[in-house]
């Protein structure tokens, strides 16, 4: 442990005494939650698509579609945690059917999102997932929320057009890796070169959802499909897009301001659980919930999250610190950081 405001009593050993038995992942519970949710928001998409504009059926089908959507696309957080070499199959089938059509193929997560979990990393400049909003004026998380309405356009942009210049242009190449090739919130994140753990096919990724996005823009300008195709796909896009960012800026206490690195049970304490009810899945799904839990034991399996969150808030000798990440709900995370924010910029 540092020496940094760093809790010597955490419960660590004991922690993980408490859930050891939870860290092998069921691959029918992937499979199932998986296909059942894709196919939902698939079918939502069709049934917006024919139904009459802003009618009842759209607008219904457009919501169903965007919380469906999100949660197929959250998966992306587990296959950058899956040990290596393992559930390729279901890599490939997430790939096909969700993360290339949604234009956010595996490899722009995987290797980026585990050096979020290192202790050299977490909470410094260095992290890409990680911006001291707290400490930052308020209206920095206004800004971060507002970028989701652009963000669609960018990955448009990122696949359909630098793609296929980065392959004329060698040292735009380079440029599109290190800044146009992650999903992550600090602007300032340049990738490695060697940032992959899984998706050494990244490649292959990348050119797939070229040519998907020429595929749909070229049968649209055909005629062959609807324009509407497009606008849909923007609007869930974007919904998606700020379905995320409040999920996101409720993932951490966001207290950090980079000058230094956090130890394990430190990060923990920066980071939040919003136990709740069925609610709390819809905007934090596949496990996101248990947000702190994942950073204290990052191998735990989605599924297994909320009976490891049971066995350690009634099973701990000493639950005090474990409990101080947990939040009501949503608005309950949102409105903390958000005067912690305000107080600090005064």
């Amino acid at each position: 442990m540092s020496d940094r405001n760093t809790p010597p009593d955490f419960p660590l050993r004991e922690a993980h005494a408490l859930v050891r038995d939870l860290m092998t992942p069921n691959p029918w519970i992937y499979w199932l939650d998986f296909l059942v949710h894709i196919t939902l928001g698939w079918a939502a998409f069709i049934t917006a698509l024919h139904s009459s504009f802003l009618s009842v059926w759209q607008i219904l089908a457009c919501g169903v579609a965007v919380l469906a959507f999100y949660r197929s696309a959250i998966f992306i957080h587990e296959l950058a945690h899956l040990k290596k070499g393992t559930f390729k199959v279901f890599r490939l089938v997430w790939n096909l059917i969700c993360g290339i059509p949604l234009m956010i193929p595996s490899f722009t997560y995987d290797g980026v999102h585990n050096d979020h979990h290192k202790r050299d990393v977490y909470g410094t400049s260095k992290d890409g997932e990680y911006l001291p909003f707290a400490i930052q004026r308020p209206g920095e998380m206004v800004r971060y929320v507002l970028l989701s309405f652009i963000l669609p356009l960018l990955l448009v942009v990122r696949f359909l057009l630098l793609t296929p210049l980065s392959y004329l242009i060698p040292p735009l190449r380079r440029l599109v890796w290190e800044r146009a090739s992650s999903l992550t919130i600090n602007p300032n994140y340049k990738r490695a070169a060697n940032a992959v753990r899984n998706d050494h096919d990244w490649r292959l990724q990348e050119f797939a959802t070229f040519v998907f996005a020429l595929a749909v823009v070229t049968g649209v300008a055909l005629n062959v499909l609807s324009y509407l195709v497009l606008v849909l796909w923007y609007v869930i896009a974007v919904l998606v897009f700020i379905l995320n960012s409040l999920r996101t800026l409720a993932a951490h206490a966001y207290r950090n301001p980079g000058t230094h690195t956090l130890e394990l049970a430190e990060q923990y304490l920066d980071s939040i659980n919003v136990p709740g009810n069925f609610l709390t899945g819809l905007w934090a799904p596949v496990g996101l919930r248990y947000h702190a839990t994942h950073h204290l034991f990052m191998s735990l399996p989605y599924h297994n999250l909320s009976k490891a969150q049971h066995r350690l808030v009634h099973g701990l000798s000493d639950n005090t610190l474990y409990l101080q990440t947990v939040r009501k709900g949503l608005w309950d995370a949102l409105t903390r950081i958000w005067k912690e924010a305000a107080a600090s910029s005064r």
